[in-house]
């Protein structure tokens, strides 16, 4: 069967040199079908979701879920930051509204942060001692609130200042170590007015400090944006709306505000632009040196042009393929492209310096031709069916990225060696005319075979100690499961999210789990909490809190005590800037008749310096010191009057986004579980995964995802290299019908991968999500300049490194090397990352091809160095 598909081959080969003209008219019509093909029905799926198959039980946990709470898919969440949570509640609730009314582009906007309900039954949410710590906040901060309820003004806060300097006076306050804060910021107001411009003073900083972040305000607003999926990046229309009608708010102009973004949609969108990134300069400088390795390799145009054109062509028809077999390119199978050309163009170079070797010569071109072929097909045959494989035994696997690449690029080495067999003959007669001979021999190449027989033993020991060091390398090279690793971390949205992630509330990496009731919901929270791994557990259940009677007695008690602030009465009248600084004057007077009782670092000595300094200034200093400290406080006062009147919270009158987001229609509840910051790296991120479905096994969410992807594609790409071997294996045994030829090439191919784990733990190298996908092409690529050098023996070549097909391996290695180095040199980090193992494996390769294999065949007796070539 082997020597009638060889014969078959060799026909096929022979035909299309005889018939070239309508092999290129049947190439051309192909062509424009493929890329008919290519424009109507191949799409870019950007969606990292789609890398997996929806059979697997945790993909289906997920998708339940994500059918359950929708709202927390394809989201665009925008953060807004500023100084004060004043200013940045302000700032996002403008910005909501603006989102909310243009639904050209945004199917919703919320602010999650930011309701009615949250204002007036806030504090009932906290939790007891938080509670009793921030309404002993809000009661220390009474005496500054006295004064500005009647006088809500400058000269308002002034009063209150003497109140507390009268309490120093007296002996009755005999520390303010607790007011420390809060009067830091009145002084640095002031200070900051003194100088000429505006900061304002942060009232609920000042009364509730244990609600407020270290770094001020930080507000959310969670956006479904209308994407355009005939885009590259289908958010990015919405995502540039948003910016435009964000960067058009006051408190942005005044740079106040900033307004920042992330979420799964610019995730995306940021994706495929850094995978795309660079892409015409990278490829064209690729193309160039490509066209200058086979400058190298082959010597004449005549060789050259066939040889791209062949390649370009198969390109297109597996695109072509692509549209027809699978329909879309995912952020994996997109790279297929670059795989293919680093692959392909080895079956063009063999075969055209082999008949480089014949054709130069008294032999006529048809007498070439059909010697190359009938010594090549086969060979070339072997590697493109070998490459195949290693490709197609991802098919079968459930990591769909890798599988669908499997399928695209096993089919376009198919469709290489088909293109190689009839229109590169085809091309190659068109151009084809008489030269005179030349050497196509490998430079120096009988003296590295003579030195490789004599210290064939010595090369076997050191590559018996690379493979014992390569073992351990494999076996303990790190995994690295967090997917934005992969990602550039230099894009806004990966910026934002990475500034969130020691953020309990903002961690991306949380879990998920349905509880049948509110007490059923207690009980696991409890339990969940108690974990060295859990940081935070949030649930429904937090919203209808338990010992609300205590609270509520607390919380109406406070406002008992605040009455005077609530209900001022009668206002005085708007003083004017004389009367400020006349308050201002009699109020550092004050903190000076003190000063000896003042701790030596107190606020007080600062306040007291810029009274003295706003006393002595002009109505414009005192104009805008009356702005910043009074801008926020009717706001807050509001805020605090609100807060006081909370209410008894039910089922009943939670709100219905509240609801939403934390029950399903059929009454149960959602629990939120987010990691320690341990969880930032694999190991951390498992070992938490594990303790939550411990006492949770049905439990989701991206923690659950990123780990159960990492275990998928590790799987996966086990059972790929079985199946890979199997049919590799298969394969040479079918082909070669000698179980030593098939080992040597399998032991060679071994060698190769143990050299690369080596080399990659060297170089300081994890595996991840993309790189791993070299696995495939290191078969690949190690098969068939393997097989070359086996099958050449096998039909009676001596020499080893000095023949044409030594040349060919080289040159085809240097353009594998260039497609691979495209890769290594883009920004995406993934790419980057898969290009270095890449050229890692190539090298790995070639050290075992050119080293290794000969050695073992000189030692095994399989030939003797010839003194010429053969």
């Amino acid at each position: 069967m082997f020597r009638a598909i060889h014969k078959g081959l060799v026909w096929l080969v022979d035909r299309s040199d005889r018939h070239y003209l309508v092999v290129l008219l049947l190439g051309a019509l192909l062509l424009l079908i493929s890329l008919y093909a290519a424009s109507h029905r191949l799409s870019i799926d950007t969606d990292s979701d789609h890398l997996f198959s929806e059979k697997l039980p945790w993909r289906q946990q997920s998708e339940a879920f994500a059918r359950q709470f929708p709202q927390f898919s394809d989201t665009l969440t925008v953060v807004v930051r500023a100084p004060t949570p004043e200013e940045a509640r302000i700032a996002a609730q403008a910005l909501n509204e603006k989102l909310r009314a243009d639904p050209t582009h945004f199917r919703s906007s919320t602010t999650p942060g930011i309701s009615p309900f949250f204002n007036r039954q806030g504090l009932l949410l906290l939790p007891p001692k938080e509670l009793e710590s921030t309404i002993g906040s809000m009661l220390q901060a009474q005496p500054l609130l006295g004064p500005l309820a009647t006088d809500p003004t400058a000269r308002g806060l002034f009063h209150g200042l003497d109140l507390m300097v009268e309490g120093v006076r007296r002996g009755m306050t005999e520390d303010l170590s607790s007011y420390d804060a809060a009067l830091g910021n009145v002084a640095h107001s002031m200070e900051d007015a003194i100088s000429g411009h505006a900061s304002p003073l942060s009232w609920q900083a000042l009364l509730t400090p244990q609600l407020v972040g270290a770094n001020g305000g930080q507000e959310f607003i969670l956006i479904h944006p209308v994407r355009d999926f005939t885009a590259l990046q289908p958010g990015r229309a919405a995502t540039d709306e948003m910016l435009r009608l964000a960067n058009a708010l006051p408190e942005v102009k005044s740079g106040r505000v900033r307004i920042n973004y992330t979420g799964s949609v610019p995730l995306a969108d940021e994706e495929f632009a850094s995978l795309t990134d660079r892409a015409v300069p990278i490829a064209v400088g690729s193309s160039v040196l490509l066209i200058f390795w086979l400058m190298l390799a082959l010597g004449s145009w005549r060789l050259i042009v066939p040889v791209i054109i062949t390649l370009v062509a198969g390109l297109i028809y597996t695109f072509g393929f692509a549209a027809l077999a699978v329909g879309r390119l995912n952020l994996v199978s997109v790279a297929f492209a670059v795989l293919f050309v680093g692959l392909a163009v080895d079956f063009g170079i063999q075969f055209a310096v082999r008949l480089r070797a014949r054709m130069f010569s008294e032999r006529n071109f048809d007498d070439s031709m059909h010697e190359t072929a009938h010594r090549v097909v086969s060979q070339i045959g072997l590697a493109a069916l070998a490459t195949s494989c290693g490709f197609l035994a991802f098919a079968p696997t459930d990591f769909t990225g890798v599988a669908e690449l499997g399928i695209i690029a096993g089919a376009g080495m198919l469709l290489a060696l088909l293109c190689t067999l009839t229109l590169l003959p085809a091309l190659l007669r068109l151009l084809s005319k008489k030269e005179p001979h030349a050497e196509v021999a490998l430079p120096g190449g009988a003296k590295a075979d003579a030195w490789l027989q004599r210290n064939r033993k010595g090369v076997l020991a050191a590559f018996a100690l690379i493979g014992l060091a390569g073992l351990w390398s494999a076996i303990t090279i790190p995994f690295d499961a967090n997917p934005l690793h992969t990602k550039r971390s230099d894009t806004e949205a990966m910026r934002t999210l990475t500034s969130l992630m020691d953020d309990p509330n903002t961690n991306p990496f949380t879990m998920d789990i349905l509880v049948k009731d509110l007490a059923a919901t207690r009980t696991i929270g409890d339990r969940l909490g108690k974990l060295p791994e859990v940081a935070q557990v949030v649930s429904g259940a937090d919203f209808v809190p338990a010992h609300q009677d205590d609270k509520l007695e607390q919380i109406q008690q406070a406002s008992d005590l605040m009455y005077a602030v609530l209900n001022p009465g009668e206002r005085q009248p708007t003083p004017s800037y004389a009367d400020m600084r006349a308050a201002a004057r009699d109020t550092a007077e004050g903190i000076a008749s003190v000063a000896d009782k003042l701790d030596a670092k107190s606020p007080l000595r600062r306040i007291g310096k810029a009274l003295e300094q706003l006393a002595k200034g002009s109505d414009a200093q005192m104009a805008t010191a009356n702005q910043a400290l009074t801008q926020f406080l009717p706001y807050t006062l509001h805020q605090l009057a609100d807060s006081l009147s909370a209410e008894r919270i039910t089922m009943e009158n939670l709100p219905d986004e509240l609801k939403r987001d934390w029950f399903t229609p059929d009454g149960r509840v959602r629990v939120q579980v987010t990691p320690t910051a341990s969880a930032q790296k694999t190991q951390g991120l498992r070992r938490f995964v594990q303790a939550v479905q411990q006492v949770a096994p049905d439990a989701a969410g991206s923690a659950v995802d990123t780990i159960k992807a990492a275990d998928t594609i590790l799987s996966a790409f086990r059972e790929a290299a079985v199946y890979a071997t199997l049919a590799i294996g298969v394969v040479l045994m079918l082909v070669l019908r000698r179980l030593r030829d098939a080992g040597l090439v399998l032991a060679t191919l071994l060698m190769s991968a143990l050299l690369t784990a080596l080399l990659a733990r060297i170089g300081g190298l994890s595996i991840n999500f993309a790189n791993i996908i070299a696995l495939p092409l290191l078969l690949g690529v190690g098969v068939s300049f393997n097989v070359y050098f086996v099958m050449n023996w096998r039909q009676g070549m001596q020499l080893f490194l000095g023949s044409p097909t030594a040349r060919a391996v080289l040159f085809s290695a240097l353009t594998t090397g260039t497609a691979f180095g495209s890769l290594a040199i883009a920004r995406h980090p993934g790419t980057a990352s898969m290009g270095i193992v890449l050229l890692l494996s190539l090298l790995a390769v070639l050290l075992s091809t050119f080293a290794f294999l000969p050695a073992m065949l000189y030692s095994i007796g399989l030939c003797q160095a010839p003194d010429k070539p053969h």
